[in-house]
């Protein structure tokens, strides 16, 4: 079981590596081209930079999942460290929204809040 747990987490990490590169080079490059983006906020920036932070957010989940994988195959898996998984990764996805976004986006509010919480819970 240690062994196809640990195939799972590989395969799960590099799945990520490989969406975000290859999204941003065949998908999210050539939508950007088009002159037809919706114009939110006043301009197609803010919908350029929405979609590819949340294109690059599923990245940062599936890593969280093969944390999470290698934390079992490893028998390493507590409420503890499945909490402090959530909180690396939320905070993660939080700086992620954020930089992404410029801070317009109050998804990485969200992503923080929920990062903050999970890691004070792995110290009570």
């Amino acid at each position: 079981m240690k062994t196809l747990l640990l195939i799972s987490a590989f395969v799960i990490f590099a799945t990520g590596i490989a969406h975000s590169y290859l999204g941003e080079r065949f998908i999210l490059i050539r939508l950007f081209k088009r002159g037809d983006l919706p114009h939110l906020f006043g301009s197609p920036e803010f919908t350029t930079r929405t979609l590819r932070f949340a294109w690059h957010l599923t990245t940062v989940a599936w890593w969280g999942f093969a944390v999470q994988l290698y934390l079992l195959a490893e028998g390493a898996v507590s409420s503890r460290t499945i909490a402090a998984t959530v909180a690396a990764t939320s905070l993660l996805s939080a700086l992620v929204a954020f930089i992404g976004a410029r801070g317009r986006h109050p998804a990485w509010l969200v992503f923080l809040g929920v990062g903050i919480v999970a890691l004070y819970a792995t110290a009570i």
